[in-house]
């Protein structure tokens, strides 16, 4: 019913905190590792990381509020929810929230941490594989 709006909720502080941390990171410049061998690789900013969690929460919210356009859940006129009519459809949206729309919201953040750790894994790589290719 509205199960969507949890992970909206998470895109729109995520947009937020991602447009605070790329001012700042303008501000300190581009970071750069280097190996012991002397070559020097940019690092991906947090900023674009952030990005790509955004990206996948924003998709996601947006398919599923078409889902429950599509099924008559919402609709364009006030209350917009139809189960925001009824308390006892409230009640149950309001479990749906905290059930699927947490569910959801939770996965698509574990799995982007899961792109974190692959992604600081191939730049460890790419840091090491680099200078002996020279």
């Amino acid at each position: 019913m509205a199960c969507f709006l949890v992970p909206m909720t998470e895109a729109i502080v995520t947009t937020i905190a991602q447009k605070v941390i790329e001012k700042k990171e303008k501000k300190t410049g581009v970071q750069t590792v280097t190996s012991a061998d002397g070559f020097t690789m940019e690092k991906t900013p947090f900023s674009k990381k952030l990005g790509w969690l955004n990206k996948m929460l924003w998709g996601g919210s947006v398919l599923l509020a078409f889902e429950h356009v599509w099924h008559g859940e919402v609709v364009p006129y006030f209350p917009f929810l139809t189960a925001a009519s009824d308390p006892a459809d409230a009640a149950e949206m309001l479990h749906e929230m905290g059930t699927a729309g947490v569910c959801m919201a939770a996965i698509v953040t574990v799995v982007w941490i899961g792109m974190l750790l692959v992604s600081k894994s191939l730049e460890k790589r790419a840091l090491k594989a680099i200078p002996a290719a020279k």
